[in-house]
């Protein structure tokens, strides 16, 4: 496997998915080590530093999973603000914590959901809460 890229993430996410993380119980959700070992292996930053190009809580993201090639476009979201249409992903689900402080540009191998590997790759941070001004979601 490749090293995993370096990624951002702002105080103010870190400090609510450590919060979210506490609540639950130990390997409530598939994926739950790898979020916490993200976040710990992240470089915390005040959310005015993050760059517009990092994928951050809220943000509407372009990304392609390989090797199907196949684009989506959705916005990474915390648990129970998921949607029925599909365009939102929960931080919880492998996929979405795969992409949080990823940069556009970035492609990192991640856990399929029922086993195996897929690679994601940002193509596009489509809209970023930090970047337009809002710090505090």
């Amino acid at each position: 496997m490749r090293k995993k890229p370096n990624i951002i993430v702002s105080s103010v996410d870190a400090k609510r998915l450590e919060m979210l993380l506490d609540s639950l119980s130990s390997n409530s959700f598939p994926g739950m080590a790898e979020l916490e070992a993200e976040l710990e292996r992240a470089k915390i930053v005040a959310p005015e530093e993050v760059p517009g190009t990092v994928v951050t809580m809220n943000s509407t993201v372009k990304f392609r999973v390989e090797p199907s090639g196949e684009e989506f476009v959705m916005t990474l979201v915390y648990p129970g603000s998921e949607d029925s249409q599909g365009q939102k992903i929960s931080i919880l689900a492998p996929v979405g914590s795969a992409l949080l402080g990823l940069t556009q540009g970035d492609e990192i191998e991640w856990p399929r959901p029922g086993g195996g590997m897929m690679r994601v790759s940002i193509v596009d941070v489509i809209f970023q809460p930090e970047r337009s001004g809002d710090y505090r979601t």
